[in-house]
């Protein structure tokens, strides 16, 4: 029987980012789920923040080499791998020279939201999905954690749906406790419909702030997880969930956490919902 597949795409993954509770899950979830019997790839951004020598991070030329376009303007996209030795697994890094060379992740020592971050979002979601393309991997799950893998399932909905590579993929975004990530710029809109998005699928998140990505994300997802115990917290977020009327599943806990949210996994492949 073939291994079920999965697809991890994680905003941080320790040690590359600090330790997090969604860092700590983007390390340890996938390996394992990977010693639970499936197959995975992991892909996270290549931030600046993250030191290349020290990590032991190498670019893979044969996947590299793509060009995004993004509102009319070409992007090179640039794929780097690093291993984690102890989960014996790889982690994909999307990287570009324009997007990914600040020395923080999002926002200034100012804590200023940077002003590329839209198209930074874009490039990185459609990065991630080109390179799955190129490596003809076909995923049974996608998994989504963080604000910045919010455009993920739209696109795959919307941009990538004639691909058979996703074609039985079941998407699973999990929520955490996360800061308000602020708003895109009010010509976001009108970067994804250059990307071919029909209006009517664009114009309802209105400016695109931290709740009309979530919003966005819960929309085109199958199912959803609370991955930490403060987004209980989260009123906002609480209501949007119970209004998609998709299933949920609480936050397990530490003990038993892989083995439930694989066992949240096998019920989307059983049923084929």
């Amino acid at each position: 029987m073939e291994k079920p597949k999965v697809l991890f795409v994680s905003q941080e993954i320790y040690p590359y980012t600090r330790m997090t509770q969604m860092a700590k899950l983007g390390r340890y979830l996938p390996q394992g789920i990977q010693e639970q019997g499936n197959e995975i790839r992991t892909f996270m951004p290549r931030y600046g923040i993250i030191n290349e020598r020290r990590n032991q991070l190498h670019e893979v030329i044969r996947l590299s080499g793509i060009n995004l376009i993004i509102n009319d303007s070409d992007h090179p996209l640039v794929i780097k791998v690093a291993s984690i030795q102890a989960a014996r697994m790889q982690i994909y890094f999307i990287d570009n020279e324009e997007f990914f060379y600040k020395k923080n992740m999002f926002a200034d020592n100012g804590g200023k939201f940077y002003p590329d971050n839209d198209e930074k979002c874009i490039f990185f979601a459609r990065g991630v999905l080109e390179t799955v393309k190129k490596l003809a991997w076909a995923p049974d799950i996608i998994h989504c954690s963080g604000w910045f893998t919010s455009l993920l399932p739209f696109y795959v909905r919307k941009f990538y749906q004639d691909s058979p590579v996703f074609a039985n993929a079941k998407i699973i975004t999990a929520l955490y406790n996360e800061k308000s990530a602020g708003s895109f710029p009010a010509s976001f809109g009108d970067k994804l419909l250059f990307d071919n998005f029909e209006e009517k699928d664009v114009r309802k998140y209105g400016k695109f702030s931290h709740e009309d990505l979530m919003q966005a994300a819960i929309d085109y997802s199958d199912g959803l997880i609370y991955a930490d115990e403060e987004v209980a917290d989260q009123a906002w977020l609480k209501a949007k969930v119970k209004a998609s009327k998709k299933p949920v599943l609480n936050y397990p806990g530490e003990t038993g956490y892989v083995e439930k949210v694989n066992a949240y996994y096998a019920k989307f492949l059983k049923s084929g919902k």
